[in-house]
């Protein structure tokens, strides 16, 4: 058995139809172009699945940008969502945060919000080479913690694909995040403190 190579590459630094190409034309990330949580609502609504396309194109253009795309084999794989956290507005009155918001300001906290990976390269270690190179990411950034969002799929093992695009504790865990509080029996806040 031969094992795939898994690199890792910031967005600013990949062609934009490698971009596409982890994204897809279908399903939740074709729409959401991780711009769910960096919008309002009503920014969010305004907004058609091209426009989000084009405010990550947009985002994407200015290092560090807003995440990685990992590559298999030479392949684009996968995406992960990192950037500090109070570049996520939507993220700052959600349930899973509302203990954060006291301390939802500070800059120096990073934020995992989201993975991608197309059919055809899931559980081939792309997620986890993706969760740590983002932590990796954060750090090399200036990041003094970095913190995830997952859902646990010990407390609900038959979420599916899409419902996992947090990232799950087991995924964080093996980054080196530790659970810091339990919002719901299945989500947990996870961090990493530099």
């Amino acid at each position: 058995m031969t094992t795939a190579e898994i690199t890792i590459r910031p967005i600013h630094d990949v062609p934009q139809e490698d971009v596409d190409a982890v994204f897809g034309t279908r399903g939740d990330p074709a729409g959401c172009w991780c711009q769910f949580f960096k919008l309002t609502n009503a920014q969010w609504d305004a907004r058609t699945r091209d426009d989000r396309r084009d405010l990550l194109c947009e985002q994407a253009r200015v290092a560090p940008g807003p995440g990685l795309v990992a590559y298999r084999d030479g392949e684009p794989a996968g995406w992960v969502a990192v950037e500090p956290r109070v570049v996520y507005p939507r993220l700052r009155r959600a349930r899973v945060t509302a203990e954060l918001r006291p301390e939802f300001d500070d800059p120096t906290v990073w934020a995992i919000t989201c993975f991608v990976v197309p059919v055809g390269h899931r559980n081939q270690g792309v997620a986890g080479a993706l969760a740590s190179a983002a932590v990796e990411h954060a750090r090399a950034h200036g990041a003094a913690s970095v913190e995830g969002y997952p859902v646990d799929t010990d407390e609900n093992p038959r979420l599916s694909a899409a419902d996992r695009y947090h990232g799950t504790v087991r995924l964080f865990e093996r980054a080196g995040l530790t659970v810091v509080s339990r919002p719901a029996p299945a989500r947990a806040i996870m961090r990493l403190t530099f």
